[in-house]
């Protein structure tokens, strides 16, 4: 058609049709269609729709009504194909399959259309934006690429500012591309979703998007390489770093505005074998609190306001990475912070600004340590000094200095409890003595998920499981209620966290036992005399009090629950029962069921048997592990073929849970085979699948499926699922 090579189709089309302001514009060859209608739009001044009619005039081609399409044409056309080529399939007739499409020049498009429907592909015309729009409405968005089709409202609802900027500022009405749309999207759901962490993390064939909310990962979305690398340097991109350096790790911070919210990203990105993975920390700017908002019991909230009333020495805050370190730390500046002392911190990095308080920003490259900005701030005449951590003997031996020295030192070290603070000091290199003259106290911390108001179920009204029962009579705690799941909290049956603390105030006898060289057992046992509630104390006491459940308890602090490594302060304890949690039920009124009162799956005589089918053996374990949990007996199946001879060798199966997608005999086919025999025929059989198809699911209950669960799979729901459906089987 006489289209000059050195330039794109649409400018040849636009001066066919005379439009103005196309002289002055120059079009790439390989300019992607979207792109390109954008900017010639822009230029001539026209709308989408009107230069698809001029676009149509020259190739005399049809403008194509995405409204009126054939039900069936979607059904004939791949996904795969449709979003590889932008292309809309909207009918077809004996010998010719019609699509719409922005680029009616696309040879691929159409060899690839006709391949893939047998048919002659004959092109319509239409907009980018509402061909993928038409595609995201007809095959939905599984998984999102890089043509994802957000609002205009999502578009916005992020806007990244300076780091120093003012914190409230206009939202512009920009036209961002796709990438900083999904981008966006991430952001904005990360953030509502109350996550702590955005985990970007790269796969040779899948990528996934993991947030951490209230200290436990959830898969949010799945990506395929290409989206998942752009968003990456997208994220990059607004942490100021650099895109073109993926050898190397890098650390960057952002600060932007979702929906009026101030937010403060800090961006950490590391080398992978197949590409790069970026951890996004979400810091709301007001996270800071006050103690008695951090959730402290009232025993240990006095306890660490007496800490912090002191005008010398040093206070140390332990626990693991994730554990609140620095959100109790920064509730106490702000109790100090009164205007009337000189507050100084040292950070790595510094999370939330707090007011009236100097915050330094470690920086290695420019040789700001934690050990030279400490010598600096003694001569900045200090009250009180926050050391972010301890790492190295020389920053313990200045932060013991400054505390010896008319200063009160804050700071945290990563050990698993109060005392083994201790150790780890000497550990380092301090000297004991040194040690007991400083030291103040020491505050150890763990998170717990709170049980969800809205769905948490009442222990005294329900027949407890096999699992509730035995940690019940293992850590003789009586727990009051059991996480159910619902809209509000993700289906996860918690939302929010409460701490677990104890704080360890020093005395004579302490001090005395630390420079003497005490053990840790010793000092634990001196420490209980001294009225110290351990973390497994406050645990069992938030247990009680229907915060949280044993089970969560038994998460947060592992081995911790089980082994009995803390020294029995009365030198006696029940068999199998941790020392610090021996103690007995304080309410009555609520009694540990035996097994007779349990339901049948959680007995030991006749456990329920699930047959788990699953080409995936990761989804395999996830599905036995909530169902043993629970008291039911799992029989492993990788696939139908493997499915069929255990129910036919006679194997007791109340109910079979199977994948929708397997390689050989999948979960529609294994559904038919066991409507199909007389003794499986009314057998409960649940699908689970990744599809988001409506018309799929529907087509599976009215082929015999008893129930349809959408991956990835949460082990409440699946529980109470297969629950219901045994009930309902029952019945």
């Amino acid at each position: 058609m006489g289209i000059a090579v050195s330039e794109h189709w649409l400018i040849e089309v636009a001066r066919a049709a005379g439009l103005a302001g196309i002289e002055a514009l120059v079009l790439a060859p390989r300019l992607p269609s979207a792109e390109a209608w954008s900017r010639v739009c822009e230029a001539c001044g026209l709308s989408p729709e009107a230069l698809a009619a001029h676009v149509a005039r020259h190739f005399r081609l049809e403008v194509a009504d995405l409204e009126q399409f054939a039900p069936s044409a979607p059904k004939l056309l791949p996904l795969k194909v449709a979003r590889r080529h932008s292309v809309f399939p909207l009918r077809m007739d004996d010998g010719r399959f019609f699509v719409a499409t922005a680029d009616p020049t696309d040879a691929d498009a159409e060899q690839d259309v006709g391949f893939a429907t047998g048919r002659a592909t004959v092109f319509l015309v239409a907009p980018p934006y509402a061909v993928d729009a038409a595609i995201v409405a007809v095959y939905g968005l599984d998984p999102p690429e890089m043509s994802v089709a957000l609002s205009d409202e999502v578009a916005r609802a992020v806007e990244v500012v300076e780091e120093l900027g003012p914190e409230k500022l206009d939202p512009q009405d920009v036209d961002a591309p796709p990438v900083v749309r999904l981008t966006n999207m991430i952001l904005r759901d990360a953030v509502f979703s109350r996550a702590s962490d955005i985990h970007f993390e790269a796969g040779r064939r899948e990528c996934q998007v993991r947030l951490r909310v209230d200290g436990v990962m959830r898969t949010h979305m799945r990506l395929p390489p290409r989206a998942m690398n752009r968003v990456v340097s997208r994220i990059k991109v607004v942490a100021k770093l650099d895109i073109a350096d993926r050898l190397r790790p890098q650390d960057g911070r952002a600060r932007i505005v979702i929906e009026g919210r101030t937010v403060d990203l800090r961006v950490s990105t590391v080398p992978t074998r197949d590409a790069e993975k970026a951890v996004v920390r979400i810091l709301a700017q007001s996270g800071s609190q006050r103690l008695a908002d951090v959730g402290l019991s009232p025993h240990d909230l006095e306890r660490l306001q007496g800490l912090i009333r002191h005008r010398d020495g040093i206070v140390i805050v332990t626990g693991p990475t994730g554990s609140g370190k620095t959100t109790t730390l920064y509730a106490a500046i702000r109790e100090i912070a009164n205007g009337e002392v000189n507050v100084m911190t040292v950070e790595d990095p510094v999370e939330y600004e707090l007011a009236a308080v100097t915050q330094i920003q470690v920086e290695t490259r420019r040789r700001v340590t934690f050990a030279s900005a400490l010598r600096a701030i003694l001569r900045q005449d200090p009250d009180v000094i926050l050391v972010g951590e301890i790492r190295d003997l020389e920053t313990a031996e200045v932060a013991l200095h400054a505390s010896m020295t008319g200063h009160l030192v804050l700071t945290t070290l990563h050990t698993n409890d109060a005392v083994s603070a201790v150790a780890r000091l000497v550990d380092l290199g301090v000297d004991r003595p040194s040690i007991a003259s400083a030291l103040r106290g020491i505050v150890a911390q763990r998170l717990a998920r709170r049980v969800c108001p809205e769905c948490k179920v009442d222990l005294a009204q329900v027949k407890w499981t096999a699992a509730e029962r035995s940690q019940a009579e293992r850590y003789a705690v009586t727990p009051r209620v059991r996480p159910a799941g619902c809209a509000r909290c993700g289906m996860t049956g918690y939302e929010g966290r409460v701490p677990l603390n104890e704080v360890l105030v020093m005395n004579g006898e302490l001090t005395e036992m630390v420079s003497n060289g005490a053990t840790a057992a010793e000092l634990l046992r001196a420490a209980r005399d001294a009225d110290m509630s351990t973390i497994s104390d406050s645990a069992r006491r938030r247990v009680e009090a229907g915060e949280t459940t044993l089970e969560e308890i038994e998460r947060v602090l592992g081995e911790r629950m089980s082994t009995g490594a803390a020294p029995d302060p009365a030198g006696v304890a029940p068999a199998g029962v941790r020392p610090d949690l021996a103690l007995a039920p304080a309410d009555p009124t609520i009694q540990i069921p035996d097994a007779a009162a349990a339901s049948p799956a959680d007995t030991g005589k006749a456990k329920v048997q699930i047959l788990v089918v699953d080409d995936d053996v990761v989804h395999r374990k996830i599905a036995r592990r909530a169902l043993e949990t629970h008291g039911f007996q799992v029989v492993e199946a990788a696939g139908g073929a493997a499915a069929l001879e255990i129910v036919a060798g006679g194997s007791p199966c109340a109910l079979v849970l199977t994948d929708l997608h397997m390689p050989g005999l999948g979960g529609r086919e294994l559904l038919s085979c066991l409507r199909a025999m007389p003794h499986t025929a009314a057998l409960p059989v649940v699908i689970t699948t990744s599809e988001e198809d409506e018309a799929a699911e529907i087509q599976l209950i009215e082929a015999g499926a008893d129930d349809y669960i959408r991956k990835p799979v949460d082990p409440s729901r699946l529980l109470a699922r297969v629950r219901a459906t045994l009930r309902r089987a029952a019945a």
